[in-house]
């Protein structure tokens, strides 16, 4: 982007003083709950970067591998009585390192294909295309079966174990998808890089639902990855790149706010003045832009929804997405459509809002932490009988997905819209 300012990174030195020792974050950090490390806790972290930030240490292997365990969940927020800010944090101080040379091979790799992919939707659609020739044709039986998985290098196997099941045709936008002469609203949907890809139902039914609840959606073809996995691997640059192009054509599309149903999605959008406060020429657009997102649930809730009339006789138990709970701060909303939804049984499972372990890519990155947290996940699910897992993030989805065939366990996962519109839609079949 020509005359691109330069932004380097690191950590406030007022955001981590504000952090007091008190060690209310161990009791929520997923990390430290399983390893008891003082060095993998948020306190832990904060005083590694600024140890960091102030030259005392080096970023040496083992120093970083610490940071690299972090989830960025962000449970410490919620528990913190201090507010202390660790996501901003963490996400500087991975930037720093990158900035300044220090990170391993690894990161350098994982940053590079994020670069090399998500900007460019046509690379994306064609990863998925590709994709989907794999799971249908029978190549993907072809290579369980023979085993070569196993050869395959740098966790790949473990990406291939993952993939949902069956795959769909991209979804798109149709001009005012939706319209009708009784929409109120017009707003914009951030369509995302994967969940189009993966999770095309979704959207479908987050147009259905807004239809019905008189708000039109308008097309943004142009729209690009929000840059939550870049940011979150310490490519901030790539982030404010993708960020500066999101804030152009959502505010030049115009209508009544930006609704996302990926909650990794919605909560790198509202942060976006943050990460362009620097930016003379963004600062203040992108946080006019921020404070236009909304988490579709979050929407619906505040909008009120025209209750379903048909009854779901189903029962559900519904996992807390991190930065939808923690991040986003909404934690009431995907409960209060659940509840609107006749018949339907929800049943709260212990520990709702601890991590899953899909964290974007640090479930191919970090893989045994990943699973571990995954299996303690499915037990809880397991315990409330539950046929329906809700969430409100495509990687989550994607992780329960894989725990469930993980543990042998019958289900479905699904986002607390699509219920909605199951409901709606039994109400016209009937």
């Amino acid at each position: 982007m020509a005359n691109e300012i330069v932004i380097h990174d690191q950590p406030s030195q007022e955001d981590m003083s504000r952090c007091v020792h008190c060690g209310f974050c161990l009791q929520e950090c997923p990390t430290y709950l399983q390893l008891g490390m003082e060095t993998d806790s948020p306190r832990g972290r904060i005083h590694l970067l600024k140890a960091l930030t102030d030259g005392r240490v080096k970023a040496t292997p083992s120093l970083v591998s610490h940071l690299d365990l972090c989830l960025q969940c962000r449970a410490c927020e919620t528990a913190c009585p201090s507010g202390v800010p660790f996501g901003r944090i963490m996400e500087s101080g991975r930037a720093m390192i990158v900035q300044r040379g220090d990170a391993p091979r690894s990161w350098w790799f994982r940053t590079w294909l994020l670069k090399l992919v998500l900007p460019y939707p046509k690379r994306i659609a064609l990863l998925f295309t590709l994709l989907r020739f794999y799971q249908r044709s029978g190549l993907q039986w072809l290579v369980r079966a023979s085993r070569l998985l196993r050869l395959l290098p740098g966790g790949l196997a473990e990406a291939e174990e993952m993939l949902p099941e069956g795959s769909t045709p991209a979804f798109t936008v149709q001009p005012l998808t939706g319209a009708s002469s009784s929409a109120t609203k017009r707003v914009a949907l951030l369509t995302g890089c994967v969940m189009p890809h993966l999770y095309a139902r979704t959207h479908e039914a987050t147009v259905r639902v807004l239809a019905r609840n008189g708000v039109a959606v308008v097309d943004v073809p142009q729209q690009r990855c929000c840059g939550a996995l870049s940011i979150h691997a310490g490519d901030r640059t790539t982030g404010r790149r993708l960020a500066r192009r999101n804030i152009d054509i959502f505010l030049e599309a115009g209508g009544d706010g930006v609704i996302v149903n990926s909650a990794g999605c919605g909560a790198t959008l509202r942060e976006y003045g943050e990460l362009l406060a620097e930016d003379p020429a963004y600062a203040e657009k992108a946080e006019r832009f921020a404070n236009s997102v909304r988490d579709v649930t979050e929407f619906l809730a505040e909008l009120g929804v025209e209750p379903p009339v048909a009854s779901v006789d189903t029962r559900v138990t519904y996992q807390d997405s991190c930065h939808l709970v923690h991040g986003q701060k909404v934690r009431d909303a995907p409960r209060e459509l659940l509840q609107s939804i006749p018949g339907l049984d929800l049943v709260e499972m212990d520990n709702s809002d601890h991590c899953c372990g899909s964290a974007g890519i640090y479930s191919f990155a970090q893989r045994e932490m990943a699973m571990r947290l995954l299996d303690d996940k499915m037990r809880d699910v397991a315990a409330t009988q539950a046929s329906v897992i809700a969430t409100a993030n495509p990687g989550c989805m994607m992780q329960i997905e894989a725990g469930l065939r993980r543990h042998g366990l019958q289900g479905r996962v699904v986002h607390v819209v699509e219920l909605l519109d199951e409901a709606y839609q039994a109400e016209e079949g009937a």
